[in-house]
């Protein structure tokens, strides 16, 4: 979308729009141009680091851990399983309420809990319960940013579009991957003092909310419409508004749509058509309660449980490989805990390289089924999906993605079983990286697009669910492995985790569209007076 015109004021002020801008604004899908996007996608794509480098940081250290606290390896790993559990928790709260509150309050809250959280892992050294309950608070306030991410995604892209934000986003979420073994690794090596580690987060998290206080705007639908009301509340508005003047001539187009006050009050009231206002109507009325099990009622829809399926194993796999590694590389190759974290490279190379090419295939596919059925993109408004084939776009050739996924998990157990050569783990790892990627991605994307009225929470919903299953992955790998061997239980693995994904995808692809119109028209007639 590209700039649009509009009326200088002598002086320097901030321009007025002209009537044509104004009643371009009032049906257009977002006001949010190109340029404006791509500096969301740079802050979200920050924000949605957070986690997964919490997570993955603390896999080298659990050796030193262990040592340092004087407890076994399978009490260490409950510290693990609890991050994972409110993992889960967290999107299930703040992301809700994001679809009700705003975006920027919730970011705040978050990255406030999150800061806390680290200073008392930081200054709290000696404690095993102290560890528990303090990572449990540091993956509340870690945990809900990707799904907020999401929501921003779908406040100021068209369908059509997603996926050039989804995939820079997913790539800077996934950075987290391959910078959080180094540096926790890095921190074990040189040192038997693992506080490094959390004051290396308080810097982190700190720098991260000075930005998104700073310059993140306020984009949810119930709140500003399409960006073209004012944020009213001072948390609603980016607080570094002085920037606007001067050389800054980017972040002045960035600013200029929430802090100038729109020129007519049928805009300000409306703010887009009747069309693409309906269904932000709708999720407003509903949100004036708030809760946050909300999210849960989604697990029960015929056209999101299978996409929930696909999405959670996905990350089941990813969570029980990257479990196992730092005890099977130990003991199979003999690595430091350096070694042990680098050993995490090629996996998060691949999970990078996989989100920014599922981006673009996602766009492309959904032009390919647009021109199949004959639809023509709306680029202003929006598509209307009522009436799209969503599912076919969205997983047009994912069975492929999924074959290959399995057969790469079954060869990892089994190079690991014989004792193959360490650079035959590691390519593996880097496939399962990349398709893994994939699938969590067109998965998550999907789920946004069938739920866009609140979509904060329907990111939500797909972290509850994989985060459930990731947990009884964390919680049974090392158990099984102890009893089945390396090579069976990841063919197991794979193999269910496999087949169901497939069979879930025929679903989607078959049913999916009549499930997600018979949810919809339901919920329509709930909606109107007397239904």
């Amino acid at each position: 979308m590209s700039t649009l015109p509009s009326t200088r004021v002598p002086g320097g002020a901030s321009p007025e729009p002209s009537p044509e801008v104004e009643a371009r604004q009032a049906i257009s899908y977002t006001t949010f141009n190109v340029r404006q996007r791509r500096l969301l996608t740079f802050l979200l794509g920050l924000t949605t680091t957070l986690s997964p480098l919490t997570a993955t940081i603390y896999f080298p250290l659990l050796p030193l851990l262990a040592h340092r606290l004087n407890t076994t390896a399978q009490a260490i790993n409950l510290s693990i399983t609890i991050y994972v559990v409110f993992q889960a928790l967290s999107p299930a709260i703040f992301a809700t309420l994001s679809d009700s509150l705003g975006r920027r309050i919730i970011y705040l809250v978050t990255l406030t809990l999150y800061v806390s959280s680290n200073l008392g892992l930081a200054l709290t050294q000696n404690s095993y319960v102290a560890l528990l309950v303090l990572r449990a608070v540091q993956s509340l306030g870690a945990s809900a940013a990707s799904a907020i991410s999401y929501g921003v995604v779908a406040d100021v892209c068209i369908p059509a579009e997603r996926g050039a934000m989804v995939g820079p986003i997913s790539m800077a979420l996934n950075l987290g991957t391959c910078i959080g073994p180094i540096v926790g690794g890095l921190v074990a090596y040189k040192s038997v003092n693992y506080g490094w580690v959390f004051w290396f987060l308080v810097f982190f998290g700190v720098v991260l909310l000075a930005v998104v206080a700073g310059f993140l705007p306020e984009t949810a639908r119930n709140v500003v419409g399409n960006g073209s009301r004012e944020a009213r509340r001072w948390w609603e508005r980016p607080w570094m508004t002085p920037l606007r003047s001067g050389t800054f001539t980017l972040w002045h187009d960035f600013m200029n749509i929430w802090t100038t006050k729109p020129r007519s009050s049928h805009l300000t009231e409306k703010g887009i058509d009747s069309k693409t206002d309906k269904k932000t109507a709708v999720a407003k009325k509903r949100l004036k309660i708030l809760n946050p099990l909300q999210c849960l009622r989604i697990l029960l829809h015929k056209d999101a449980a299978p996409i929930l399926l696909v999405h959670g194993f996905s990350y089941m796999i990813d969570f029980s490989i990257q479990t196992s590694i730092p005890l099977a590389f130990t003991d199979l190759y003999h690595l430091n805990e350096l070694e042990l974290g680098l050993s995490y490279l090629p996996r998060g190379t691949g999970i990078i390289l996989g989100g920014y090419a599922t981006g673009i295939l996602m766009d492309r596919n959904y032009k390919i089924t647009a021109k199949q059925i004959g639809h023509r993109i709306n680029r202003e408004e929006g598509d209307d999906i009522d009436d799209f084939p969503i599912e076919r776009a969205r997983t047009r050739g994912s069975p492929y993605l999924v074959s290959i996924l399995t057969c790469s998990v079954i060869g990892y157990g089994w190079a690991l079983d014989q004792h193959g050569h360490i650079a035959i783990a590691l390519i593996l790892q880097f496939i399962q990286g990349v398709f893994q990627s994939s699938i969590y991605i067109f998965s998550n994307t999907l789920l946004i697009d069938i739920l866009s009225d609140t979509p904060s929470t329907a990111a939500a919903t797909a972290s509850i669910t994989r985060c459930a299953l990731a947990a009884l992955g964390t919680a049974t790998v090392h158990p099984l492995i102890g009893v089945l061997g390396r090579g069976w239980y990841f063919t197991l693995l794979g193999l269910f985790t496999g087949l169901s994904s497939v069979i879930a995808i025929w679903t989607i692809r078959t049913w999916g569209m009549v499930w997600r119109n018979k949810r919809v028209a339901g919920t329509t007639r709930s909606d109107v007076p007397g239904g």
